[in-house]
């Protein structure tokens, strides 16, 4: 029993001695490195602080800023005032341009590169559309349709149809939208048709026959699978 008790006390006593082995390893540890430790914690303080000022201070207000500019351009597009629009909206307000190189970064200047795309469309000005609707974000929105859909367009205005199909075929699969996805199957069905690509522009018409069929393309899509089945 008294060799039990002393096996107890001098496991007792090695525990206690590794506790404060580990005490002071940690106190060494941080007096030897205290310097680096506390640059790191005052360096993660002044990021995280300057983050919330940036968030609160800078980007917010000028996110705000942005929108304003924005809706008065958005003005001048719904008019068709396209131009306008782009470079000069009115009331001293930046144009969709302006807007993309003054607010970088913030929703206002993806949103305004969207319009600047569909505007420069509408202007015949093909490249230009390609170029900033290339660079507009849709952000899994709906936009994604529209923004294949109309890249597409630019490039059949360009006659460059390898990069139109490329572009129809993204925006008929960005999603389930029944309106959108069979509006772009059609023009992808209709090019392919042009480009003499029978078997897939049936294709093209039959996912909307089975997919859409509800859709207004797919009230009378059977006689464009007609038409390209004679063609086969």
């Amino acid at each position: 029993m008294a060799r039990r008790r002393r096996n107890k006390q001098q496991e007792a006593d090695e525990t206690l001695v590794d506790l404060v082995e580990v005490r002071d390893s940690a106190s060494d540890f941080f007096e030897d490195n205290q310097k680096r430790i506390l640059g790191i914690l005052t360096g993660l303080v002044l990021l995280i602080g300057g983050y919330i000022f940036y968030t609160q201070f800078v980007k917010a207000p000028k996110e705000t800023e942005a929108m304003e500019a924005l809706t008065q351009a958005q003005n001048q597009f719904e008019r068709d005032s396209f131009a306008l629009a782009l470079s000069n909206p009115g009331g001293g307000f930046s144009g969709f341009l302006d807007i993309i190189d003054s607010y970088g970064g913030t929703k206002a200047a993806n949103t305004a590169s969207y319009y600047a795309g569909i505007s420069y469309l509408h202007l015949g000005q093909y490249d230009a559309a390609i170029d900033y609707l290339s660079n507009f974000s849709p952000n899994g929105t709906i936009l994604d349709y529209t923004k294949y859909g109309a890249i597409g367009d630019a490039y059949s205005e360009k006659n460059d149809f390898s990069s139109a199909i490329s572009n129809y075929q993204k925006a008929a699969n960005a999603g389930n939208n029944e309106v959108l996805a069979s509006y772009y199957l059609k023009k992808l069905g209709l090019l392919y048709e042009k480009q003499g690509q029978v078997s897939e522009a049936k294709a093209a018409f039959e996912k909307i026959r089975d997919n859409y069929p509800s859709s207004q393309e797919g009230a009378d899509i059977e006689k464009y699978i007609s038409r390209v089945g004679a063609k086969g």
